[in-house]
């Protein structure tokens, strides 16, 4: 979680950091993820930049359309689905247990979905 105030290259250094890196990686960004210094940042960890391109880019930059689709599902589902919007937590540690719990949750789902044959999202028959 960072301040959404903090620019998003920052946030983008400061997480790629915290990676176990084994060179090579790939920083998977938007448009507002450009720039000299920031590519050559990530260059100096061994990451490599992509991104769509700009409209005030030449060229055709990559389709990242079914990644998107990907990453926007995930969001749906921690914000809709584990009600995380709705944490209710009081301090930080106290969301961190909570995102935990149901991230734990929904493996434990997925997970016995797959040892009865039904789709992994299959979910109704856990809800109370």
């Amino acid at each position: 979680m960072a301040n959404p105030r903090r620019d998003e290259r920052e946030v983008g250094l400061e997480l790629l950091g915290r990676c176990a890196r084994h060179r090579g990686e790939t920083f998977i960004g938007d448009r507002g993820h450009a720039g000299k210094r920031f590519v050559a940042a990530v260059s100096k960890v061994g990451a490599t930049v992509v991104r769509p391109k700009r409209a005030d880019e030449d060229g055709v930059g990559p389709h990242l359309s079914q990644i998107r689709q990907h990453i926007e599902s995930i969001f749906s589902t921690t914000e809709e689905l584990l009600t995380l919007e709705r944490h209710r937590a009081r301090t930080l540690a106290g969301l961190r247990e909570r995102v935990l719990v149901r991230f734990l949750c929904l493996a434990a789902c997925v997970s016995l979905n797959h040892q009865l044959g039904r789709p992994s999202r299959a979910l109704v028959s856990y809800c109370a």
